[in-house]
């Protein structure tokens, strides 16, 4: 039998350590790890959801990192067409964690209605697109069809078609022009689809249409294209997944990562990590001095116990253990609340979005939140391990007790 921690049961179970003076100190302990532990899963499930938001949408428009030629064109229009009879296309299986690759074309072009005018992209796009970033993104209509005959079929974003006063089964004029010297080249859409990424940077820029519109009004090959849009299964390696990309393409073109093309935005959700690091500190360094508060509160209620112990021959780092065991509980008793309220609180978020945030400061318009198994046990086990272990300081205490005085006391 573990006699310290048959003590320590003995200590918590007692009706005299429930209404005794340090209840309500125990009581705060408690609730302090309990809040600190709510306020680590926020901070960490938002901030880590809104990473993967935004990563996500990026992604949706670029794919991880872009393939395209060489040239000083710094628009979003393509300029130099690519043949797609590439060897690392349609499958790029030289190199490992490539999920999938496509070929795209952007063309600058205006929106003309009877009262407005609105420069937009057209993101051409064709059979071996993947749909499943905009199938999440879709909010009215359905996804265009672009695997049969060319079609003048168009999703459109729900800011360009609240701006333009746009509905499914609309149609309107885009004119695309190549130089002064020639007139413009109409086409007539028709919008079967809207989408809302909620990333307004880039819906209050791209439609997405046949591919085989941009190859025609560029006069480029069927096998033409402007980039090629590459995915991978592991977003945390795709510096080293872009380096390998660009060593197996020819010399003549390039590769890009998102995280480059978009370095400002990345760099920014960057932050997120050190206020989150800074945030876990903060709170376990309160929790902890909460503890050690009523640690030294329960030893010296304790202390004619401390007394009677040293008498009977039992050692100083018996006693501390016992205390230290008692603390543990009061540690493990909060971590379990504050998983129960914040994990509650992160699922209420996550399927009612309660919290909504403004999309031009953050991207999205609801609060994010990513529930990973493998965070919500570092967070507890390593709160549990460094506030047990800030017990042993004050613990010391219990070495200074003489067990004459520790007896008479009163």
């Amino acid at each position: 039998m573990n006699f310290e921690l048959f003590i320590a049961k003995r200590i918590i179970g007692s009706k005299s350590y429930k209404s005794s003076v340090s209840a309500p100190i125990i009581k705060i302990g408690i609730a302090a790890i309990a809040v600190g532990i709510i306020v680590m899963l926020i901070a960490i499930a938002t901030g880590l959801g809104l990473q993967q938001k935004i990563r996500d949408k990026v992604v949706a428009f670029n794919g991880h990192i872009i393939i395209d030629n060489y040239d000083t064109n710094a628009s979003d229009e393509s300029q130099v067409p690519i043949s797609t009879e590439q060897d690392f296309y349609p499958n790029f299986n030289s190199i490992e964690g490539i999920t999938h690759i496509q070929g795209t074309a952007n063309k600058f072009t205006v929106i003309r209605t009877e009262t407005d005018f609105e420069g937009v992209v057209v993101k051409g796009v064709g059979k071996d697109y993947r749909w499943n970033y905009f199938e999440e993104f879709l909010i009215d209509g359905r996804l265009p069809n672009f695997k049969n005959e060319l079609n003048n079929e168009i999703l459109i974003s729900r800011y360009l078609a609240n701006r333009l006063g746009f509905k499914i089964g609309d149609s309107f004029q885009t004119l695309f022009g190549d130089n002064l010297e020639r007139p413009p080249r109409i086409i007539n859409f028709k919008i079967v689809g809207i989408y809302n990424s909620g990333f307004q940077e880039l819906d209050e820029k791209f439609c997405i249409a046949d591919i085989r519109h941009i190859q025609r009004i560029n006069k480029w090959k069927k096998n033409e294209v402007g980039a090629f849009e590459v995915f991978i299964d592991d977003f945390s390696k795709i510096e080293e997944k872009g380096e390998l990309v660009y060593r197996e393409i020819p010399s003549l073109m390039k590769s890009t990562t998102i995280t480059k093309k978009y370095s400002l935005i990345f760099e920014w959700i960057k932050i997120f990590d050190q206020n989150t690091y800074g945030i876990i500190a903060i709170m376990i360094l309160v929790a902890g001095i909460n503890m050690i508060t009523a640690l030294l509160v329960l030893i010296l209620e304790r202390t004619q116990m401390i007394g009677i112990l040293k008498a009977l021959g039992t050692s100083n780092w018996s006693i501390r253990k016992v205390f230290i065991y008692n603390a543990s509980y009061l540690i493990g008793l909060g971590l379990l609340w504050g998983n129960i309220i914040g994990l509650g609180l992160l699922f209420v978020q996550k399927y009612f979005k309660l919290f909504p945030l403004n999309p031009d400061t953050y991207y999205v318009t609801e609060a994010p939140v990513y529930i990973s198994l493998d965070y919500i046990l570092i967070l507890n086990i390593g709160t549990f391990v460094i506030c047990s272990l800030m017990l042993l300081i004050p613990s010391v205490i219990i070495s200074k007790i003489s067990p004459v005085k520790a007896i008479r006391f009163d």
